[in-house]
């Protein structure tokens, strides 16, 4: 029964080759200096919401902001710009979000990441899937879309209030 299921679940996340997926992860992939969404979800109405990019080895690329925001899934565009209004290199990056009412109290949010399978891997009889650098266990996968009927846009609603990039 347990290779049966070892391979099920082998077969399963094979099968996902090539196919766009949303996962759990704080990952974003920066391609030609485009912007990008960094996919977030909150428990409850934020007063604020603070996206902050660092680069990877760690270091602090950017942060920008949104105001008002309502609890569910969003996204919050960054441009691709680090601190100093320069084009931050192409490459893989981490968003952290903090989100807090108007009283100061944190919020919890949960970040996604959005990206096409490359591989499969195998370690200890249990499949990961790689998008670009990124190993993803197969349980994180929330969405899964074959990429020529991904609809346009952002994944999630996207907010148009005004952001502050950089504190600028």
């Amino acid at each position: 029964l347990q290779n049966f299921q070892a391979s099920s679940n082998n077969s399963q996340a094979v099968s996902l080759l090539g196919k766009e997926i949303t996962a759990k992860g704080n990952f974003l992939k920066l391609t030609a200096g485009e912007s990008i969404g960094c996919d977030y979800s909150l428990d409850r109405d934020a007063a604020t919401v603070v996206a902050t990019v660092y680069d990877s080895a760690g270091g602090f690329v950017t942060s920008f902001a949104s105001q008002n925001i309502v609890a569910g899934q969003h996204t919050l565009p960054w441009d691709g710009m680090d601190k100093d209004g320069n084009p931050a290199i192409d490459g893989s990056y981490t968003v952290e979000i903090l989100a807090a009412d108007a009283d100061g109290q944190k919020i919890k949010s949960e970040t996604f990441f959005t990206g096409l399978v490359d591989k499969v891997t195998f370690e200890n009889n249990t499949p990961f899937l790689i998008s670009g650098d990124q190993k993803i266990a197969v349980g994180d996968v929330i969405k899964v879309a074959t990429p020529q009927n991904v609809e346009e846009g952002p994944l999630f609603e996207e907010q148009n209030d005004t952001l502050t990039n950089g504190g600028k």
